[in-house]
C-alpha cells in the first residue's frame, strides 16, 4: 500500500509545488489523514532524524504550566539538550507561514536535490533572530515522547507542512 506521502506526490503530476496546490491536493484525499495513519509508515525511528522534519506523540513534562501545546508535533530537530533536543514544531505557524518558513530553510539544505539525501543543516544560532521562526523552538525532553518518530524527507517536507495533524490543547497558537 501506498503511503500517504506517494499518493500526494502521485497526484501532484506536472502542477507548479505551490502552498495552495498542496493545500487542495490534501483536501481532496479519501480518506481523512491522521497521525495515528501516518505513525504506521514505515519510516519510523527510536530517535529524531537531524537535519529532516520529525512527527511523533509527545506529552509536555510541563504541560499543567503551559499556555497550549502540541502532542503531535511536526518538529525540525536543531540541536541535543540534555534529554532531548531543541526544535521549531511548524504547527505553531498558520500553513501558509510554515511554508514560507519552509522556504527560508532550503538555504540550509546539504544539497539542491531535495529528496533522502538531503538535509538542513541548521542551529539554534543560525535561527533566533528570525521573528517568523521563533515562535516554533521548543525543547523537547526523550522521556516525555509517546511514539517513535516517523522520519520526514526533504521531498516529503512541502506535503507535512500541510497535513492536518496537529493538536493543541489548551488553546490554539494562531
Amino acid at each position: 500500500m501506498a503511503s500517504i506521502f506517494d499518493t500526494i506526490k502521485l497526484r501532484q503530476g506536472d502542477t507548479q509545488k505551490s502552498a495552495t496546490w498542496y493545500r487542495n491536493a490534501i483536501s481532496k484525499i479519501g480518506s481523512p489523514i491522521t497521525a495515528g495513519k501516518l505513525m504506521r509508515e514505515n519510516k519510523l525511528i527510536n530517535r529524531p532524524s537531524a537535519g529532516r522534519l520529525n512527527l511523533f506523540m509527545y506529552d509536555p513534562k510541563t504541560k499543567d504550566k503551559l499556555p497550549l501545546y502540541d502532542i503531535v508535533p511536526l518538529v525540525l530537530p536543531l540541536e541535543p539538550i540534555p534529554g532531548g533536543f531543541l526544535g521549531m514544531n511548524f504547527h505553531y505557524l498558520p500553513p501558509l507561514a510554515r511554508y514560507r518558513m519552509l522556504e527560508q530553510l532550503q538555504k540550509f539544505a546539504t544539497n539542491n536535490k531535495f529528496d533522502k539525501t538531503t538535509k538542513l543543516d541548521l542551529g539554534y544560532d543560525d535561527i533566533k533572530k528570525s521573528s517568523l521562526m521563533r515562535p516554533t523552538i521548543k525543547k523537547y525532553l526523550y522521556s516525555y515522547t509517546r511514539s517513535k518518530f516517523l522520519r520526514i524527507d526533504a521531498d516529503e517536507a512541502a506535503i507535512s507542512i500541510f497535513l492536518p495533524v496537529q493538536r493543541f490543547k489548551k488553546g490554539r497558537p494562531y
